[in-house]
């Protein structure tokens, strides 16, 4: 008769092998053949195989009444999704591995809801859960399990806060958008009296030189109608050479008119 016992594990579970209550090995997934408990009248070492489940596993978090950071009191449930990566930490350093996930994930929940308000909260639902999952995967790694997700599944509020809230975020929406619609009317109202200004300056300059030109060509011309008398005041000449150029011009015109005055009077004594 055989004096050997077998033992399977499956793909997805490892095995804790004891030998009389102390930890010996991990048994990956196979056939194991384990000697019994007494073999021919002699007692033999008594061995134990503990299956550790390594596939993803769910945990649902329901209904913890917590207070956030401006004391309102919210329910929230959170769903956990968890695997053991060291199934002899799994098992050697915590009691039961599932129940510390729960607790550590709920406690995660009270830190992280108590630290924000409830508009950050309704906001900003995916925060709630980076900082519950931030705050759990170094703890739960001391004990051979990494959290994969702690997803907020629902929110919810006493009496009729949900719809106070609601109304609460709805006026805040409007409020900013007023004013964004004020605050872009003031700086579109600032950009046309800065654009008034500009063309204000640039006409008064404009102005300014074209006064300024015309004082120059005023100025110039009579400077050089000032050469011009001192030039005929030292050459006569010169004076009497413009005024035939001018009455030649004269003569040139059918319609002009010349009247000729004489300085001397001839009287009728004087005359032959």
């Amino acid at each position: 008769m055989s004096t050997n016992r077998e033992v399977i594990i499956r793909s997805g579970f490892r095995g804790l092998k004891y030998v009389d209550g102390r930890f010996e090995q991990v048994l990956e997934a196979g056939r194991y053949e384990l000697p019994r408990r007494r073999a021919l009248g002699r007692r033999v070492p008594r061995v134990d195989i503990a299956l550790v489940d390594l596939r993803e596993r769910e945990l649902n978090i329901k209904g913890q009444e917590i207070l956030t950071a401006d004391k309102v009191a919210v329910r929230v449930n959170i769903i956990t999704h968890f695997r053991v990566t060291d199934p002899v930490a799994a098992v050697e350093r915590v009691a039961d591995y599932a129940d510390r996930v729960y607790s550590d994930v709920q406690l995660a929940a009270r830190r992280s809801l108590a630290s924000m308000s409830l508009e950050a909260i309704l906001t900003n639902r995916n925060q709630l859960s980076e900082d519950i999952l931030r705050d759990v995967e170094g703890v739960s790694a001391g004990y051979g399990v990494e959290i994969i997700r702690a997803d907020v599944k629902d929110l919810v509020f006493p009496g009729n806060l949900q719809d106070v809230m609601n109304r609460v975020l709805t006026a805040q929406r409007l409020a900013e958008a007023q004013m964004v619609e004020a605050r872009t009317r003031a700086e579109r109202e600032a950009l046309e009296a800065t654009s008034r200004a500009e063309t204000t300056r640039r006409t008064a300059e404009a102005d300014a030189t074209a006064k300024r030109i015309r004082a120059d060509a005023e100025v110039d011309a009579l400077r050089r109608l000032a050469e011009a008398a001192e030039a005929y005041a030292q050459h006569p000449a010169l004076l009497r050479l413009r005024e035939l150029e001018t009455l030649g011009a004269l003569g040139a015109n059918a319609e002009a008119r010349l009247y000729i005055g004489f300085d001397k009077h001839v009287s009728l004594s004087e005359a032959p």
